[in-house]
């Protein structure tokens, strides 16, 4: 890659390393790239309000440049402070797959107005809310969660029956909505149209710079079209087979090895001084 202009990364078993922390090596070198006129984004499937504070968090000395949130149907875009929303569910579908995936044990729920709305409180839900700092509201009926559109239903499962699921979702496509894993026990369904390449694309055509200017970095199902898209779509060497075999090259590190600020200064930043 001649001209980097955009480092995007997902966050978990990505970015940080299992405890959720960014390493001190991904942090000094995102740090250094920015120094150089880089941009650095984050794309996850948590939402906005979620996601912006992860900067602070993390101890970051800037604002991210760009978030994509809910895999693309959020963004914000720091440059422009500008946030933009695309393809949800519609209520409808949102009911259709609740029954389509009747036939798996689960606990379903959707980020709805600030809080995680469930079908039941268990251990990976609660931990769920306090990652996200979200309190956790009982669904009454199914049809709490068709009150509105939604960008994503999820489906917390044991990890033993995903490759099934995989399976089951693969042999029943859907005109509307995709479903893909984006753990190995969480299963997701969004718009067709939405993936997290989507908003990349957005943020291209917004700031005048082009996909093969972008390095992305990812580790499972819901990174593959980012990594496809980008001049350069890096996977950890610690994710899912199908996501190494769309990506253009792998790291040597996992995330709990600081794996993607070792490749950023190998590749990079090295370079640049």
């Amino acid at each position: 890659m001649k001209d980097l202009k955009l480092v995007i990364c997902d966050i978990d078993s990505t970015l940080v390393d299992s405890k959720r922390n960014l390493m001190p090596t991904t942090r000094e070198t995102i740090e250094k790239l920015h120094e150089n006129g880089v941009y650095f984004g984050i794309a996850s499937g948590r939402p906005l309000d979620e996601l912006q504070r992860y900067a602070k968090i993390w101890g970051l000395s800037f604002e991210f440049d760009f978030v994509i949130g809910m895999n693309g149907s959020e963004l914000w875009d720091n440059i422009h402070q500008k946030e933009y929303s695309y393809f949800k569910l519609k209520k409808e579908w949102i009911k259709e797959i609740i029954e389509f995936m009747r036939p798996f044990k689960s606990n379903y729920f959707i980020y709805y107005h600030d809080k995680l709305l469930a079908k039941g409180i268990d251990d990976m839900m609660i931990k769920s809310a306090h990652t996200s700092d979200k309190e956790i509201v009982v669904a009454k009926s199914d049809a709490d969660f068709y009150q509105e559109e939604n960008a994503k239903i999820m489906f917390r499962v044991t990890e033993d029956i995903m490759p099934e699921i995989e399976a089951y979702v693969e042999a029943h496509p859907n005109e509307n909505y995709n479903g893909f894993k984006t753990q190995t026990t969480l299963m997701e369904f969004a718009d067709k149209r939405i993936n997290k390449s989507y908003a990349l694309k957005k943020i291209c055509e917004m700031n005048d710079f082009e996909l093969e200017n972008v390095a992305a970095f990812g580790d499972t199902t819901n990174d593959n079209e980012m990594l496809e898209v980008s001049g350069l779509g890096v996977c950890m060497i610690n994710g899912s087979d199908d996501t190494k075999a769309v990506a253009d090259d792998i790291t040597l590190k996992s995330n709990n090895e600081d794996g993607v600020g070792d490749y950023l200064r190998t590749h990079f930043l090295d370079k640049l001084q």
